[in-house]
């Protein structure tokens, strides 16, 4: 299982540095988010989620889920969706005044 999330987290990462250097404005986007979720799935591996645990310590408890991975899961989802509408409407300002989708605004030959 470890090898599996290893290897969603570096394909997603791959795709996403792969997109976020094209020349167009909806590949790096689309890089952009590629790079949060592979962000978000690294967060979770590393907090060590347990199921059926208590999210604080109580005295009798064995074990304990820790919510820090989940909070800041929560919160950089929340950011990445802010994230991405800004940059979609960056990137729609940008079309309008220039006439192309390209990330340095000039034209291809």
């Amino acid at each position: 299982m470890e090898a599996l999330m290893a290897l969603i987290i570096g394909l997603l990462t791959g795709c996403g540095v792969y997109l976020v250097l094209r020349a167009r404005t909806f590949p790096v986007v689309l890089g952009l988010t590629f790079l949060s979720y592979a962000v978000n799935l690294f967060l979770f591996a590393m907090g060590r989620l347990t199921i059926g645990q208590p999210p604080v310590i109580a005295a009798q408890a064995a074990g304990y889920a820790d919510p820090v991975p989940q909070a800041l899961v929560l919160t950089a989802i929340v950011i990445g969706f802010a994230m991405t509408a800004f940059v979609i409407v960056l990137a729609l300002k940008a079309r309008a005044e220039l006439g192309n989708d390209h990330v340095d605004g000039k034209q291809e030959p």
